[in-house]
């Protein structure tokens, strides 16, 4: 291979040279040509772009005009949307009160008919005119009584021989009669307080035991007030003074107060709210009663504080004093129960002291407000909850007997017993002063009928008197209700004219038989209170079936409502930005929906224009008929003012009648809803109301579980089967667990209780809760696990925090119960 030669450089030529220069010259000539006509071609554009700059400006300012305009437009929708929505918002909520003023007033109508009531009067009973002196006058009757020293005083009896000058009345809450009397059981609450059996059956003059029956409600605010009023409390009393729960009605404590007596209160604070202002604030202890673990604050300081005040007889004339420990005691553990066996040696023991503090210017009363029944509760009208016990007592022989087999305290409250008004009279007349003018109670005869039970006549006077007290404020009761007194042959005024035709006119013959005078009187008050009962226990049948119709009414104005209403009376959030956009630029360009009769306004409207004439017209009607029942002008508004809106719905468009379900879960929800109202109507529905409701839980469950086949996956479907599977399982084992009605008995057991005279739960009880706190968060995660809910914070509040809350909820449980069953005699006096 030849090596590589060296290249070399060739010059042109001479002859080439010029044209080489020539060819050069010419293309520096064009190179200068063409600069300078791009020179040329960029001043041309630099001026077509300064002219072009001055048009986009201007387009630009046009565009910016035309963007703040459609800015504007769209702030002016945005507002006009707004306040359309605000006004049909409005428009809604106006319509849904009216249809809950509609209820209001159809549920107070079906109240005032279903609520028994009682006029209160303003009347009040004075010293100097006693009840029989129109009618002794006007029938020539005399006084049965010869005047006595001090007639028509507080100093001497103001309508009958006074006997005492001081009382010392003590309440033992829930003090059942049977706790007083002797009873061949090993039940500790029975022997445990022997004192005042014991005392009635040795020394019949000194002191009287009888069985106590209270008129239910058996609550113990109910009973002061007829224990003080001598009247039936009701659950509503009506009255021209509404001074919260303070009784302002004529009664013993305001008699006594009207007297110049002095009064002390000890004991449960409700004597303070219900007279407020009467006791002696210097001597007077209240003490909270809503309290019911505490069995002994209150007992303890009425205690403490009622000894010293026995030896200050001068600085007081009537003593009330109301201990708890009882009642608290039959709350917590049950009447069965060695605390109440403490409870009430307790309160034996301290009777016989203070009985024996007691002088001879002093009478002793100790009472029962009302019962309890075997778990210890009281408010109904079983017959433990009404039978109390009564006991009077003093160091002189002032108490008799009419028979001598009376001696003996009934064994049962079922023998001679007496109502607690019968108090009221009985202690007025005992203490001097006026009977209160409400009074519906008479004379307890043991009180009056004197030490040999042969007084008769000073029995009749005291019967006279109470019963002409009754037919005085029987006669005002009547006028202010408007109710005409019967006079058939048998009512409370033919049996008052027999009783008064008994009584001599003119001198009284010596050994006049007083006995069938007072059996008169007696007979004309016992047929007095049961009318008396009879009107106040009367249901308003009209108010009743009017309230049920205004409620009915509505009901249905709902339903053609529901029915009438379409998608246009929706304000819809639309998620389609295309139709967004269409309906913007409809509205941007004028074109809108008519938003000013919405379905609602039409109805509201409807609904005032209607009610006012009904209104009005209600009130016209009661002006001229002068019953003065103003508030019917509600119900016949309530009535027209529903006809309007059925009227305006008529006239809107839209189906009538399409409420029938579609579905199975919708006849499901229709039939349990109205067999649950109509059953209310029922008293074996609502006695049995347990078993029914187990019943449509259970009926529930399987169908849901049957509904199930129809579910396309497998897993859902195996899940549904489980959960109603296990919903009717836990129904029916939470069905063991069972409190009877007594209206269930003997066809009932309860399970709840230890016991079936035990207010504590059994001790078997205790594994729920346990139980619970273990299983209860792993069933809840099962239910949120397969929707991926259990995530975040979910497995510590559920998996930790709540078991935790429940495990040591089931502690306090198993601890309550030691302390209640005493497992540990060291807890209670830790706890």
């Amino acid at each position: 291979m030849p090596p590589p030669t060296k290249p070399t450089s060739r010059k042109p030529p001479p002859q080439s040279q010029t044209e080489y220069q020539a060819i050069a010259a010419k293309f520096a000539a064009a190179k200068r040509a063409k600069e300078a006509q791009d020179a040329a071609k960029a001043r041309t554009a630099g001026v077509a772009k300064a002219a072009g700059g001055e048009a986009t400006k201007k387009e630009q300012q046009e565009l910016k005009d035309r963007v703040s305009l459609a800015d504007k437009q769209r702030a002016a929708l945005e507002a006009r949307r707004k306040s359309s929505f605000e006004a049909r918002w409005l428009w809604t909520v106006g319509f849904w009160v009216w249809m809950l003023l509609i209820h209001v007033v159809g549920i107070a109508y079906f109240t005032s008919g279903f609520l028994l009531t009682r006029l209160m009067l303003d009347d009040k009973s004075v010293c100097d005119a006693p009840p029989t002196l129109n009618t002794s006058t006007t029938n020539g009757i005399v006084d049965i009584l010869p005047n006595w020293k001090g007639k028509g005083t507080v100093d001497g009896g103001c309508w009958h021989p006074k006997t005492f000058d001081r009382a010392v009345v003590v309440v033992i809450d829930a003090l059942r009669y049977d706790f007083t009397v002797p009873v061949k059981d090993d039940a500790p609450f029975h022997n445990a307080f022997p004192f005042m059996y014991d005392t009635a059956l040795a020394s019949p003059n000194n002191a009287v035991l009888r069985p106590f029956i209270a008129d239910p409600p058996t609550s113990t605010l109910q009973r002061l007030k007829g224990l003080t009023t001598g009247t039936l409390p009701t659950f509503v009393d009506v009255g021209s003074s509404f001074a919260g729960t303070a009784i302002e009605e004529d009664n013993l404590l305001m008699q006594l107060r009207d007297a110049g007596k002095r009064l002390v209160h000890l004991g449960d604070d409700t004597w303070e709210s219900l007279f407020p202002g009467y006791f002696q604030a210097n001597l007077s202890r209240a003490y909270d009663s809503f309290n019911v673990w505490d069995l002994h604050t209150v007992d303890n300081g009425v205690i403490e504080h009622i000894s010293p005040l026995m030896k200050r007889k001068g600085e007081w004339d009537v003593v009330v004093a109301h201990l708890l420990g009882v009642d608290h005691a039959g709350h917590r553990y049950g009447p069965d129960h060695p605390e109440m066996a403490k409870k009430l040696q307790q309160m034996n023991t301290f009777i016989k002291h203070l009985a024996s503090n007691i002088d001879d210017d002093t009478l002793l009363i100790v009472m029962g407000d009302h019962g309890m029944d075997s778990k210890g509760d009281h408010g109904g009208e079983s017959e433990d909850e009404v039978e109390a016990a009564l006991w009077m007592y003093s160091p002189k022989p002032v108490f008799g007997r009419t028979k001598p087999e009376h001696v003996t305290p009934p064994a049962t409250a079922k023998t001679r017993p007496v109502n607690q008004i019968d108090l009221v009279p009985t202690l007025a007349l005992l203490m001097g002063i006026p009977i209160p003018y409400n009074n519906l109670g008479h004379p307890i005869e043991e009180a009056f009928v004197g030490p040999r039970g042969t007084a008769w006549d000073n029995l009749a006077a005291a019967e006279r008197m109470a019963a002409a007290g009754i037919k005085r404020y029987q006669t005002s009761y009547f006028s202010a209700r408007g109710i005409e007194q019967a006079m058939t042959p048998g009512s409370p005024a033919d049996l008052w004219d027999k009783a008064e035709a008994l009584v001599p006119k003119g001198k009284v013959k010596k050994g006049h038989s007083w006995e069938p005078v007072f059996s008169a009187y007696a007979e004309y008050q016992k047929e007095t209170l049961d009318y008396s009962k009879s009107l106040w226990a009367r249901f308003d049948v009209k108010s009743m079936i009017i309230g049920i119709s205004i409620m009915a009414s509505g009901v249905i104005a709902l339903l053609v409502y529901i029915n009438k209403r379409t998608e246009d009376d929706d304000v819809l959030v639309i998620e389609d930005s295309e139709l967004e956009n269409a309906e913007k630029s409809l509205e941007l360009q004028g074109i809108t929906a008519d938003e000013g009769q919405t379905l609602e306004k039409r109805l509201v409207r409807a609904a005032m224009l209607g009610a006012l004439p009904g209104f009005f017209g209600g009130l016209l009607q009661s002006y001229l008929s002068g019953n003065g029942d103003w508030y019917r002008g509600s119900a016949i508004g309530a009535f027209t003012s529903v006809a309007a809106v059925l009227v305006a719905l008529y006239d809107a468009e839209g189906s009538y009648f399409n409420v029938l379900p579609t579905t199975l879960w919708g006849w499901m929800a229709v039939v349990f809803t109205i067999s649950q109202s109509i059953g209310f109507a029922s008293n074996s529905y609502t006695i049995w109301e347990d078993s029914i409701q187990l019943f449509m839980m259970t009926t529930f469950g399987l169908v849901t579980a049957l509904s199930a086949f129809r579910m396309e996956s497998l897993p859902d479907r195996y899940m549904t089967i489980y959960h109603s599977i296990l919903f009717v399982l836990l129904g029916r084992l939470a069905s063991f667990s069972k409190l009877c009605r007594e209206e269930q008995m003997p066809y009932c057991t309860s399970t709840y209780y230890a016991s079936a005279t035990s207010s504590t739960s059994a001790p078997w009880q205790l594994a729920i809760p346990l139980i619970a706190a273990m299983i209860l968060p792993s069933i809840i995660k099962a239910y949120l696990a397969p929707s991926k809910s259990y995530e975040g914070l979910a497995p510590t509040w559920i998996g930790y925090v709540f078991r935790a809350g429940l495990f040591f909820s089931a502690i306090y449980w198993v601890l309550d119960a030691a302390d209640n069953g005493q497992w540990l005699s060291s807890l209670s006096s830790s706890l």
